[in-house]
C-alpha cells in the first residue's frame, strides 16, 4: 500500500508545504542567478524517471557553459561559479527539484536519476533502478555517494527498490538532512569529480 499508494501522496503533500514555506527563498536565490548568470537562473535537463520515461529534471543553474576551442563542454569542476560552489555546498541547487516530485515525475526518495546516456550500459540488475520513481536524495547518496564506485551506487539503487518502505525512507530523509547539515558527503569534491560510468566502474 505505501509503495503503490501513500508514499505518492506523501510526496505531494510534503513537496506543497515545502514549496510554499520555501518560496521567498526560492525566489530570492532565482533573482540572484539571475544576475549571476546574466540570464535563466534554472537547469533544465532531460533525464529517464520511472519506467525510463523521460522528464525534465529541474536544478538551480550553478555552472556557465564554457566550452573549449574544439567547442565542447569544460568539465564540471571548471565551470562551477563562485556562488555555485557555495549553493551546491548548501544542496540548495537541488531544490527545485520540489517542483518534480509535485508533479508526479519524482520522488522525495528514490535513485538519482541519471542521464539516458547510460541506459545502454546498465545491465539487467542495474536497470531495475527505474521500476520506481527517481529521488532528490536516495540510498546510495547516505551511504557513500562519491565516495563509492558506481557499480556500488546501483546495487544500493537496487537494495532500495526491493525493500522500499515508510521506514527506510523516514531514514534516509534523516540521513540527508544530517548529511547535508554536516555538510558531509553529499557534494563532489571540487578536486575528486566523479567519474562518468562506462558500464564498468
Amino acid at each position: 500500500m505505501y509503495r503503490a499508494i501513500f508514499k505518492r501522496i506523501l510526496d505531494f503533500i510534503i513537496s506543497f508545504c515545502l514549496i510554499f514555506l520555501l518560496s521567498p527563498f526560492l525566489i530570492l536565490t532565482s533573482i540572484i542567478l539571475i544576475f549571476q548568470n546574466k540570464g535563466t537562473p534554472i537547469f533544465l535537463q532531460t533525464r529517464p524517471g520511472k519506467n525510463q520515461k523521460a522528464f525534465k529534471i529541474i536544478k538551480f543553474k550553478t555552472m556557465t557553459d564554457q566550452r573549449n576551442e574544439q567547442g565542447e563542454m569544460l568539465p564540471d569542476h571548471q565551470r562551477i561559479t563562485s556562488l555555485g560552489k557555495i549553493i551546491r555546498k548548501l544542496s540548495i541547487d537541488e531544490l527545485p527539484q520540489l517542483i518534480n516530485v509535485l508533479k508526479g515525475e519524482m520522488s522525495l526518495v528514490g535513485p538519482r536519476p541519471l542521464l539516458f546516456k547510460y541506459i545502454p550500459l546498465f545491465s539487467e540488475e542495474q536497470l531495475r533502478r527505474h521500476e520506481v520513481r527517481p529521488g532528490i536524495t536516495g540510498w546510495a547518496q547516505v551511504n557513500g555517494r562519491n565516495s563509492i564506485s558506481w557499480t556500488k551506487k546501483f546495487q544500493l539503487d537496487v537494495e532500495y527498490v526491493d525493500n522500499l518502505s515508510l521506514a527506510l525512507d523516514l531514514k534516509i530523509l534523516y540521513q540527508t538532512v544530517l548529511k547535508v547539515i554536516k555538510k558531509e558527503g553529499i557534494n563532489q569534491q571540487e578536486d575528486r569529480p566523479m567519474q562518468p560510468f562506462n558500464g564498468k566502474n
